[in-house]
Order: structure tokens, then C-alpha cells, then sequence
């Protein structure tokens, strides 16, 4: 899939959720729509991931100077 911006990804996927949901789609059409939807998911889903690791947070250490730190979400991390 060519390089998407993520509000372009982000309005077509809602898109084609609300065709799949209508249920008015061919059998062929819905599988298209899904696969289609499972591409830009992937791609909303790297752009958002690529975008937290870029985060980093300004935090105060005991001496009152500030430190940047990386964004931690509590979200476990797969090595």
C-alpha cells in the first residue's frame, strides 16, 4: 500500500467499516472491502506505533532540573 496519511487511512477504514456493516455488499465486495480494511488497520496501526516511540516526556528530577524521558504507556513491549 502506498504511503497514506494517517486521517486519509483513518477516514476510509471508517468507511468501510459502515459498507461492511449495511450488510448491502456482495460476498466478493465485502472480502475486498476487508482486506482492504485489514491493510489500512496495519497501516494506522505502524503510524501510531512509530509515533509513540518518538514521544518523549519532559519530567523534573530531584535536583529540579528537567530530563527527557521516552513515552511509557504501560504498554509491554515485545523484543
Amino acid at each position: 500500500m502506498a504511503e497514506i496519511k494517517f486521517e486519509e487511512a483513518l477516514k476510509k477504514l471508517e468507511k468501510i467499516v459502515e459498507d461492511l456493516e449495511k450488510g448491502e455488499l456482495t460476498l466478493d465486495e465485502a472480502l475486498k472491502k476487508y482486506q482492504e480494511g485489514i491493510e489500512l488497520s496495519r497501516a494506522c496501526s505502524s503510524r501510531l506505533e512509530s509515533a509513540r516511540k518518538k514521544i518523549e516526556v519532559l519530567s523534573k528530577n530531584r535536583k529540579g532540573d528537567f530530563d527527557l524521558k521516552p513515552f511509557e504507556d504501560g504498554k509491554d513491549e515485545e523484543e
